[in-house]
């Protein structure tokens, strides 16, 4: 499921941009659900592979910097090769951010991983004594 939705992005960039971006072939005259949502998908599996590991996943609830992550790579998605320079800033913004969390340099309000329980016991094995104790005295 995406972390964010159609308005989500309309709420953020305008339906007639999301509207030229998604109705390809010029006849909905309005955003396309169907082709937002794809590219919405697209980035939000990309944020979950920066947070596999250290948050459980899907986030529930969704902070709102991921809502904006999301919504700015999905339109840098939606423009393809024809993204603006602002786009373009957008989207390295929200990587180098989904790449600090990864780093654990940025926290969510999200729950995390439990860490693994560790005893801190350390265990050695090996073969038994060659020379038993006290059979060296004198050397």
């Amino acid at each position: 499921m995406p972390y964010a939705t159609l308005q989500d992005m309309v709420d953020r960039y305008g339906s007639g941009e999301l509207r030229d971006l998604t109705d390809r072939d010029g006849t909905a005259g309005q955003p396309v659900d169907a082709v937002a949502g794809v590219a919405l998908t697209d980035a939000s599996q990309m944020i979950d592979g920066y947070l596999v590991g250290r948050y459980q996943l899907p986030l529930s609830p969704v902070p709102q910097n991921v809502v904006r992550w999301t919504c700015d790579i999905a339109r840098f998605f939606l423009w393809k090769d024809q993204a603006s320079d602002a786009v373009k800033t957008l989207y390295t913004a929200a990587v180098a951010s989904l790449v600090s969390v990864q780093r654990g340099t940025l926290t969510l309000e999200a729950g995390a991983v439990e860490a693994p329980q560790v005893d801190n016991q350390v265990v050695v094995e090996g073969p038994g004594r060659m020379f038993p104790p006290g059979s060296l005295r004198g050397f």
